[in-house]
């Protein structure tokens, strides 16, 4: 079921996404050359903790995954598109990092990811990042009123196959409210002018997912979760929360 939100609850969505913003600033600050992934984990903890607000990705289990999800941010490097477990991996130069945080307050959830570099980057990354990133932003602007799932979704992926890059199959975004993957699905390939209509007061959370590779396939490590290119090809993940309104979409997860 599909539950459009008052402008109160936006409102309170919009408090749970600036802790979202805070926590991926967070963990982008700490992120450096040398530095453990668990350490991206601590800082985005920190601030979710100091702001009173919980973790819906710690002690997650969606069907797919053999166990619950043991941190509060997903920590993606590199051939990593999404999910990676924030472990004692230390950063190196030249990493490609994505970092995927959410956080309920007050019963209302955000959710976002952001993609960078640490220490000296690869012009192919800063490329690859700045295609999501307009994917992302492609995505949101097809999200006014009047539209349907199929057109955000067809937005992203004319970005994607301009930038020669593939995006896994299966996984997209979602709606998002009082839990954070509710309906509707949100794909990142899709048609114009198909799937559930838009209005205001729905909440969505947006996520293009673009491979370097070109590929749609992906694997799944051991651990259940880390979802990684077929070809060892980079991956960069960049996500909002965002809002249907009738002036068009509004961000929730700024900072």
């Amino acid at each position: 079921m599909v539950e459009i939100k008052t402008d109160t609850a936006l409102e309170a969505m919009r408090e749970a996404g600036r802790v979202v913003a805070h926590a991926l600033a967070a963990a982008r600050a700490a992120a450096a050359v040398g530095v453990r992934l668990r350490e991206l984990d601590e800082a985005a903890r920190t601030v979710l903790t100091k702001a009173g607000a919980r973790s819906p990705f710690l002690g997650y289990q969606p069907s797919f995954a053999p166990t619950p999800f043991p941190a509060v941010i997903c920590a993606s490097v590199n051939d990593a598109v999404s999910h990676g477990i924030p472990d004692d991996y230390r950063l190196r130069d030249g990493d490609l990092v994505s970092v995927d945080c959410g956080a309920e307050l007050d019963g209302w959830t955000g959710d976002a990811a952001i993609s960078f570099t640490v220490g000296t980057p690869r012009p192919a990354d800063l490329e690859l990042i700045a295609a999501t990133q307009q994917a992302l932003d492609a995505g949101i602007a097809a999200a006014t009123v009047g539209h349907r799932i199929g057109d955000i979704s067809h937005a992203i992926s004319t970005v994607a196959r301009k930038a020669d890059c593939g995006m896994p199959a299966d996984f997209g975004g979602h709606g998002i409210g009082r839990q954070m993957h509710e309906d509707p699905h949100v794909p990142n390939h899709g048609r114009p002018g198909r799937g559930f209509p838009l209005r205001h007061g729905l909440a969505l959370a947006i996520e293009p997912m673009l491979m370097a590779g070109g590929r749609n396939d992906y694997h799944t490590d051991p651990d259940g979760w880390t979802l990684r290119t077929i070809d060892g090809s980079r991956a960069a993940h960049i996500e909002h929360t965002i809002a249907i309104t009738e002036d068009g979409p509004r961000i929730l997860t700024l900072p």
